[in-house]
């Protein structure tokens, strides 16, 4: 009967950010079904990638976030998701770039089963320091990995999901090292997509991979037809970047999106909004002519605030210098 042997459980903690007062935690526990983002052959790639949207949550579970000693108990919701997200007495410990570690571990007792890392599992929430001059938010899909989401009923991107490693996908050339610049250790980088959560770990293992600074990485729940759970009320990317900047208001914002989708009109929408809090605008170029007439259009007699198209990233570190952006 070996082969009815269950998974053992982990606790998979998102990046997340928040304040002195606020915390803001969030992370899912699920079983590890032992999914290697470095194995290769078409099999492997697409048995990895069944595994990644076909999880074993743990659901209505008891677990322990600690912070300092300051102990947190929450139930995991039916999806196997945790969520603290509560005004904090307790004084909390970052490190130099603004990182503040938690340990978390489930608690029912009634469990019966293995638990990776002796059920000690660690995450970070950001809390940017006061030497940050401004935040930078940027979508991933077509922005700084390439997805395809232009391309016709969106082929490449399963293409590119379900068959290539995280090591296999290419950043788009210099953004790394233009994101590094903009960073200059102390500025928070937050990454937004429209990607469920699911493809938290494949996003986060290219990110580390391709080295980009480490940011909160914010995707959406992944909906099925069959999903009862109240639609939000805003799109995903205007509730993500709305939240961020009501959260840090003595912070202004650098936009990054692509020409794609709707990262333009999302980010002229926020400026509207939040008046004076976004110091400038970068879009990438994609291979889309009809697209690319369109925001061109869109953005040919704007003065608002800097907006530069993208053709490579050089453009944009000249432009970011000139800006003040980077040094």
């Amino acid at each position: 009967m070996g082969w009815l042997k269950k998974d053992p459980l982990q606790i998979i903690p998102f990046l997340t950010y928040g304040t002195k007062t606020h915390l803001y935690l969030r992370g899912r526990a699920l079983e590890d079904e032992d999914i290697d983002l470095s194995k290769k052959g078409w099999f492997s790639l697409l048995v990895n990638s069944w595994k990644r949207f076909e999880t074993d949550e743990i659901r209505n579970t008891a677990i322990q976030i600690n912070i300092s000693e300051t102990k947190y108990n929450l139930i995991t919701d039916a999806e196997g998701y945790y969520l603290q997200d509560k005004t904090s007495e307790i004084k909390l410990k970052t490190d130099a770039e603004g990182w503040l570690d938690y340990k978390i571990k489930y608690t029912d007792k009634d469990l019966k089963r293995q638990i990776q890392r002796d059920n000690n599992f660690k995450g970070q929430m950001l809390v940017p320091t006061e030497k940050a001059m401004f935040g930078v938010i940027s979508d991933i899909d077509d922005t700084i990995l390439h997805t395809g989401v232009t391309s016709r009923l969106k082929w490449k991107v399963v293409v590119n999901t379900l068959f290539k490693t995280p090591l296999k996908r290419k950043a788009l050339e210099g953004t790394a090292e233009f994101y590094e610049l903009l960073h200059n250790t102390v500025n928070p980088i937050f990454y937004v997509s429209n990607s469920p959560w699911n493809l938290y770990r494949y996003l986060a293992f290219f990110l580390k991979s391709n080295h980009f600074p480490k940011g909160p990485i914010l995707l959406r729940d992944f909906r099925t037809p069959f999903d009862k759970t109240p639609k939000p009320e805003l799109a995903h990317k205007y509730h993500e970047v709305y939240n961020i900047l009501n959260t840090y208001p003595d912070l202004k914002f650098v936009l990054i999106g692509d020409c794609g989708e709707k990262d333009a009109y999302i980010y002229l929408d926020v400026v509207k909004k939040f008046p004076n809090r976004v110091a400038a605008i970068y879009l990438r170029s994609v291979d889309h002519r009809k697209r690319m007439k369109r925001i061109q259009h869109l953005f040919k007699d704007y003065k608002e605030i800097p907006v530069l198209i993208v053709d490579d990233s050089n453009q944009a570190i000249a432009h970011a210098k000139e800006h003040g952006f980077i040094n």
